[in-house]
Order: C-alpha cells, then structure tokens, then sequence
C-alpha cells in the first residue's frame, strides 16, 4: 500500500540552483547529513520543504496566497570542510 523512499522536494519547487537572492528574503543556513544513498540536493529541498509548511498552506482568510510566491527554497549545497558526508544548505 505505501512505499518507503524520498518524495522528490527538488521536482516540487523547493531547488532552484538558478535562483537570486532578493533583498526581501529571508535566508536561512542549514547543516545536514543526508542519509545514505540520498543526494545532497534532494536532502536541501527536503529541508526546505518541509520547513516551510506554513507558508504556502492555503488559509481561506489569506485570499489564497499563491504557495510559489512564499515556498522555501534551497538554492545552493556546500561540504562541511573538515567533515565527511556533511553539508551547508
């Protein structure tokens, strides 16, 4: 009934390795470890879509704020010097 594996964030709009950064964004770092066999691309966009949940969930008072507008997104995926299968986000 249900199969276990990574919902691909990075073909949902949560990486974009073309995006520019707006004055009006907030950034955000994150160090991760991406689980076996799981690329560190799709582990960013996994971090950023599900830390952005609340952003994009249609709220009827909101006069349904379009989610592409307000989505996280992770943008670039750097080593942790010195360590190994680490990254920044």
């Amino acid at each position: 009934r249900y199969e276990s594996g990574v919902i691909p964030y990075a073909k949902m709009g949560y990486w974009d390795a073309d995006y520019q950064i707006k004055d009006t964004d907030v950034l955000a770092m994150f160090r991760m470890t991406p689980q076996k066999g799981v690329d560190p691309v799709e582990c960013a966009a996994a971090i950023a879509g599900e830390s952005s949940t609340a952003t994009w969930t249609v709220v009827w008072t909101d006069l349904l704020t379009a989610c592409d507008l307000y989505r996280a997104k992770a943008y670039r995926v750097d080593p942790v010097p010195g360590a190994v299968d680490q990254y920044f986000a």
